[in-house]
């Protein structure tokens, strides 16, 4: 590691590539989806180990539902099995785990492993991993406001008291600074509608690297070019 590197306090993840990574070995899709999990439980160590207090990843966005039937079904299959893993992990390195995204779509016993995991972690002292499933940042803003026209109607707010502040509360991301470097893997140079708030002043690298294979030199690599950062570009450009 550089001297003097600055660390990023929050990272931003979108993780993209597990098909492609798949189809390109022969492997049906979920194949690279099962790899990708396991390339999350490595990063999120190594990140914490490099002094990144917050990471975020982009699991399943709200435009995922749209995929054929059979892979939605396996991702969720996935994620109730990941969802026991990331709470032994959570034990293991005192990580602080919260679910971004709406829920309430997403099956019962998925719903009540997610509020499993969140109570068990609410106060380990480690990383803090935030998983968006179900997530849009379109919709998390609408829910937002939804929240506030219900304290409008009640009398419970003043229109006149509304700043960006009131409204960065209701986001399901309150309490969480926002992001530093974001990082999108597999060559895809756009947001997919992830924390659109959040992102405001976000760094942002991209890299081929489809996430399957983003190892933890891939991502000392993306904290080095945040450092080196280029806005000439609008972003980070890999040196």
């Amino acid at each position: 590691m550089e001297q003097n590197l600055k660390i990023p306090n929050h990272v931003a993840i979108i993780l993209d590539g597990n098909g492609r990574w798949a189809k390109a070995k022969g492997m049906p899709r979920n194949y690279g989806h099962v790899q990708g999990a396991k390339t999350v439980e490595v990063i999120c160590e190594e990140a914490y180990r490099m002094g990144i207090q917050y990471l975020t990843v982009y699991a399943f966005s709200t435009e995922n539902w749209n995929r054929p039937q059979d892979e939605v079904d396996a991702l969720m299959k996935l994620l109730r099995n990941y969802m026991k893993t990331c709470l032994k992990t959570a034990e293991k390195n005192r990580m602080c785990v919260r679910v971004l995204g709406d829920k309430t779509r997403l099956d019962e016993d998925i719903r009540n492993r997610i509020a499993e995991l969140e109570e068990a972690t609410k106060n380990n002292d480690g990383l803090h991993f935030q998983i968006a499933i179900n997530y849009g940042g379109r919709d998390e803003i609408v829910r937002a406001v939804k929240k506030l026209s219900a304290k409008l109607q009640s009398g419970e707010l003043d229109s006149a008291d509304i700043t960006a502040d009131t409204l960065e509360s209701y986001l399901d991301t309150a309490g969480i600074p926002d992001p530093d470097l974001l990082i999108r893997t597999c060559n895809e140079q756009r947001i997919s509608n992830f924390l659109l708030w959040q992102l405001a002043y976000t760094e942002f690298y991209f890299t081929p690297v489809p996430w399957p294979d983003f190892t933890k030199e891939e991502l000392m690599r993306a904290v080095e070019a945040y450092n080196h950062r280029d806005r000439r570009y609008g972003g980070l450009k890999e040196e």
